[in-house]
């Protein structure tokens, strides 16, 4: 499997990029905000070494080519150059040309449109340079901001999954989105 060579992709107010170790408290202020795990497939984390351990594995995963987690950066303002949330691409399956999408964002920049401003540049790198057929996502069903992000972004519900994960002691059903690169296409660049 082919490892992930470091990239940036830029968008008017963020620049995507890799994860580094210099990241790990602002993971970890993320990743421990019991509002922010909310609806994510595990519990709030509680130690900082959690957060550490987690960019070790990040840095794996663009070794190994399994995963490519992109850092959202704001480019101005008071948090330029930190690192607010991310967008991940993983499980991927080379033969179908196909992987699943996962992000999470710092709750104090929720409404601002970040994640969707993300997703549709990681959304572009998956169709354009990885030449991926198909993306997938899987949320929480009572995740309506998810839900309409999901939507926003052309994405379609394609199926519901009964008790699918447990998290903190409590099982929980997932619904799961697709998105096809013919649709994106379709959508997003329209002759005008």
């Amino acid at each position: 499997m082919n490892s992930f060579q470091p990239i940036q992709l830029h968008t008017p107010r963020l620049t995507l990029r890799f994860v580094e170790s210099g990241d790990a408290a602002a993971v970890f202020r993320i990743l421990s905000d019991p509002e922010t795990m909310r609806y994510f497939s595990s519990t709030p984390w509680l130690h900082i070494a959690q957060a550490v351990d987690n960019i070790e594995q990040t840095l794996k995963g663009y070794l190994d080519g399994s995963a490519l987690r992109l850092a959202i950066v704001p480019r101005e303002g008071e948090q330029a150059g930190e690192l607010i949330g991310s967008v991940t691409l993983y499980a991927f399956d080379r033969r179908n040309h196909r992987c699943e999408i996962g992000y999470i964002l710092d709750r104090r920049h929720w409404g601002k449109r970040y994640a969707q401003e993300a997703l549709r540049a990681t959304i572009e790198h998956a169709f354009g340079p990885l030449e991926l057929h198909r993306l997938e996502a899987d949320i929480h069903p009572d995740n309506i901001a998810s839900e309409r992000l999901l939507a926003s972004l052309h994405f379609q519900r394609e199926g519901h999954l009964r008790e699918r994960w447990f998290v903190g002691g409590e099982i929980s059903d997932s619904v799961i989105y697709g998105l096809l690169r013919k649709d994106w296409h379709a959508a997003v660049h329209r002759p005008e």
